[in-house]
């Protein structure tokens, strides 16, 4: 009876054992991977953000609208980013939202998505990728749903697209395990005007249990309606930085190829 119990108590721990080593080579022998990404294309992004990040040496995920003039009056700035290893996204050409759900009076007639069709939606964002390889020069990157809108009508348009993508970002709240990632809606969270520690509460909570953590930045210290403080932001930062030796911080791109080859798709 006793050597019953002996062996049961030595199979729990090593299993337990055996599971927590299985999840820290997951996420790049760390406990867990954080994503920072930041959308819109803003001049924050270049003046703030990239310059926040550079310092520290640790990489984001920016979401390009293809027609922002932030993109074409500061190209040259976007391709440097690119080639310091900050990944450049597709946020689409125009950034068009469900102009039929409540509240969004605001969506331009012209960019209202539920007034385009699959193929008009496809081919403008087919042409943002064309777009940004001619600025960063790469085949693979990710895309993030503009307002978070997944469908047109009662089709999910990025199905069309997937072949395009590494992995797509929605705007659902989420911590997923490598397995429970679904890489054409990855889960995050929309970050405005919350305390630092909000942000890094949700990373200890990634690294107790082995997830992937991916913030949504809009403006930062300014720029745009959706703001986080600079200094709250640069909190979270030194955060990461200080806690790197157990947290992988990459882009989406990056991580999204990892799932995938763990997935197995």
């Amino acid at each position: 009876m006793h050597k019953a119990i002996i062996l049961f108590i030595l199979f729990f721990f090593t299993a337990g054992s055996y599971s927590s080593a299985q999840d820290n080579r997951v996420w790049n022998n760390k406990s867990c991977a954080v994503v920072l990404t930041y959308d819109d294309a803003i001049d924050i992004d270049l003046d703030i953000v990239i310059p926040a990040l550079d310092s520290l040496n640790l990489k984001g995920t920016f979401y390009l609208i293809g027609s922002s003039p932030v993109v074409d009056l500061r190209m040259a700035a976007w391709r440097a980013a690119a080639t310091n290893g900050h990944e450049l996204g597709n946020h689409a050409m125009f950034h068009p939202c469900d102009g039929s759900l409540p509240g969004r009076n605001w969506v331009p007639a012209v960019h209202d998505l539920s007034k385009y069709t699959v193929e008009r939606a496809v081919s403008e964002i087919r042409a943002t990728n064309t777009l940004l390889k001619a600025i960063d020069g790469k085949d693979e990157r990710s895309f993030a749903y503009p307002c978070g809108d997944l469908k047109i009508g009662d089709q999910y348009f990025y199905d069309q697209l997937k072949n395009n993508f590494a992995a797509a970002r929605g705007t659902q709240e989420g911590l997923q395990t490598i397995d429970q990632v679904d890489l054409s809606n990855i889960r995050c969270y929309p970050i405005s005007g919350q305390p630092a520690s909000y942000m890094i509460d949700l990373v200890k909570k990634a690294q107790q249990t082995h997830t992937l953590l991916v913030f949504l930045f809009h403006g930062v210290g300014g720029g745009h309606n959706i703001n986080e403080s600079r200094g709250e932001h640069a909190e979270l930062l030194r955060y990461l930085k200080d806690n790197e030796q157990s947290i992988w911080i990459a882009t989406m791109v990056d991580v999204a190829e990892r799932i995938r080859k763990f997935q197995g798709k």
